[in-house]
Parts: structure tokens; C-alpha cells; sequence
């Protein structure tokens, strides 16, 4: 159990980035991506011992935290169907540092990502971590030719966007 336990720690750390870009992708607010983290890290231990080691470490673990992500963005947009927003204005805007450095086309290529659907936004992450198509196609259990048919059609809607802004 102790060399299950480090280990799985180590993993942790190798492949922390991932974890983090898809909660952040999925979630605004600082506590629920925490909250996310925590979900997706509950999730891997779950899962550690039915690891296939024929498949790539980082694709089973984007494959465990897109799953959580995108089953927890499921939850919250039906819970907030059922419940009624606060207005903005009633919130201080705080911004971190970290947002206040990022350059505006980043932010805007953000807003856009999280505005596409769940399949779409995971895709995106994907390729814009420089994954390939056969590993998102594996990651995201679609074919090849689908992921770059999805890939020049959000590329065609971001030049679309881009331009009447």
C-alpha cells in the first residue's frame, strides 16, 4: 500500500499541470476548481489500480479529468436551472494576478474555449497542449478524422469571431 501510496503521489506530481488546465478550463470560480482538483485527485486513486500500462500515463489521466470535469459542469448547469442567479453587480470583482498578466487575445481565445460544449472544450484543450489527433482521438474515445473535423471547424467559427469583434 505505501509503494502504491508514493507512487501514486508521483504521478500526481508529474501530471499536476493536466489536472489543473482542465479544471481551470471548466471551472471560473478559485473554489470550485478546488473542489474540482479534489474530485479529479479522488477519482485517479479510485482508478490507480486498473491502470493499462499499454496506454500513455498522461491519456488515462486527461481521459479520468475530463470525465469528472465534464460530468461535474453537467451537474452545475442543472443545478443552476433550478436555482436563481445573484446579479453580478452585487459581487466585488477581484481580479488575480495572474489574469491581470494575460494578454487580451489570450483572454478572448479563453472566453471562446469556455464557450464551446463540453466535447468541443476538451478537444481544444487537448490540441492546444500539443497533443496529436491519434492521442486525442484515443483520449476522447472519437475517430481521427473526426478530431480534425472538429479541430478546422473551430478554427473556422475562431476566425469568424475574430474578425467582427
Amino acid at each position: 500500500m505505501k509503494l502504491d501510496r508514493e507512487a501514486f503521489l508521483e504521478m500526481l506530481e508529474s501530471h499536476k499541470r493536466i489536472i489543473f488546465k482542465i479544471c481551470h478550463s471548466y471551472c471560473r470560480d478559485s473554489e470550485d476548481q478546488k473542489d474540482l482538483v479534489q474530485e479529479v485527485i479522488v477519482q485517479l486513486w479510485n482508478s490507480y489500480h486498473k491502470y493499462d500500462d499499454r496506454f500513455k500515463r498522461s491519456t488515462w489521466v486527461y481521459r479520468i479529468a475530463l470525465n469528472v470535469a465534464i460530468s461535474a459542469y453537467r451537474k452545475k448547469i442543472t443545478r443552476n436551472k433550478h436555482f436563481d442567479r445573484m446579479e453580478e453587480d452585487s459581487f466585488v470583482d477581484i481580479k488575480t494576478t495572474d489574469e491581470d498578466e494575460q494578454d487580451e487575445n489570450i483572454l478572448r481565445l479563453n472566453q471562446f474555449i469556455a464557450e464551446l460544449d463540453e466535447l468541443n472544450r476538451a478537444l481544444m484543450i487537448l490540441y492546444l497542449d500539443d497533443h496529436s489527433h491519434d492521442e486525442i482521438a484515443s483520449i476522447l474515445n472519437i475517430s481521427v478524422s473526426n478530431v480534425g473535423t472538429k479541430i478546422n471547424r473551430i478554427k473556422q467559427k475562431i476566425k469568424r469571431e475574430w474578425t467582427q469583434r
